[in-house]
């Protein structure tokens, strides 16, 4: 029980206990009720400054979590940046050169690299983190579909390997035997007419009208030209995969258009007909729309030392016979 309070009543001359009026008690009530409230809301604010609420303690070890998934997914990211590079270096400097294949255009990579859309997310803390991994992921698997659909292409071409090979040019037009009737090599030479520096875009054999000429691999007539200008009379074969071979200046041919060829057949005969001072056979070796040298070609039918001599010869100063 209270300790009673009393009070000098200036009437009576008296102290009387003092009695506080049910309006004053509440009054004082509510402004105890008011003062707790006060300081436990300051309280409150304070452990919530230094401490945090169990909910928001909650969610920062979720989100260190996250942010922990986030670095261990951006390394297995890296590891697979890292192999799609060494497959993509294989594809393009091994298999696609073992099977003489350009590689992706770089125009098809670029129309799949601009395809899909961005991940739609701002005003977040974490914004800048799961775009720039998003990107990756996106990035990746498109480097992925790319190096999927190379790899069909290499598929296509080992199941096609025996064909291709078989279609390749790989022989001498002309017997082995006759290297020596090797009389102007590729590249620029002297011009016989105009004396004058060209660009010579096959191999020029020397040889008696009517020495038998032989296709370098298997293919189909595609042109049979009679001509008494440039080339001449000439015979133009198509082998596939971006193959063709041309057989210039000739006198005779012996096969006829679209006929199939086989190589080592023979097709046609020496001349000298058309822009040429001489009886010979000149020779080109085109690949994908432009001539290559076809002395590089020579891989069937000759030895390692003939292949040095004849390069040796193909390499010296000449002037060219057309």
């Amino acid at each position: 029980m209270g300790k009673k309070k009393f009070i000098f009543n200036d009437s009576t001359l008296k102290f009387e206990e003092y009695r506080a009026s049910v309006g004053r008690r509440i009054w004082r009530f509510l402004i105890f009720l008011l003062t707790a409230g006060i300081f436990g809301f300051l309280f409150f604010v304070l452990v919530e400054a230094f401490f945090g609420s169990p909910k928001e303690r909650m969610l920062e070890k979720e989100n260190a979590y996250l942010r922990f998934q986030y670095d261990i997914l951006n390394d297995k990211l890296d590891e697979m940046d890292v192999v799609l590079t060494d497959m993509r270096e294989r594809d393009d400097n091994i298999y696609r050169v073992m099977f003489e294949s350009e590689p992706v255009p770089r125009e098809e990579i670029m129309n799949i690299m601009r395809t899909g859309k961005r991940l739609a997310m701002s005003g977040y803390a974490s914004t800048a983190r799961v775009e720039a991994i998003s990107d990756r992921v996106d990035k990746i698997s498109k480097m992925m579909l790319i190096q999927s659909k190379s790899f069909d292409t290499i598929v296509g071409l080992i199941m096609n390997k025996s064909e291709m090979l078989s279609s390749i040019p790989a022989i001498m037009p002309v017997r082995g035997s006759d290297i020596m009737r090797l009389s102007s090599g590729f590249g620029r030479r002297t011009d016989p007419i105009y004396k004058v520096m060209k660009f010579h875009a096959g191999l020029d054999f020397s040889g008696p009208i009517g020495t038998p000429i032989y296709v370098t691999g298997d293919g189909v007539v595609e042109k049979l030209v009679k001509s008494d200008v440039g080339y001449g009379n000439h015979v133009l074969i198509d082998h596939g995969f971006g193959y063709k071979t041309r057989y210039a200046h000739i006198s005779k041919a012996e096969v006829k258009v679209g006929e199939k060829v086989r190589r080592g057949q023979e097709i046609a005969l020496m001349g000298n007909s058309g822009k040429s001072t001489a009886p010979h056979l000149h020779y080109e070796v085109i690949k994908n729309g432009r001539p290559v040298n076809p002395i590089h070609f020579f891989l069937n039918d000759i030895t390692p030392e003939e292949y040095e001599e004849i390069l040796k010869l193909s390499q010296m100063p000449s002037q060219t016979m057309d």
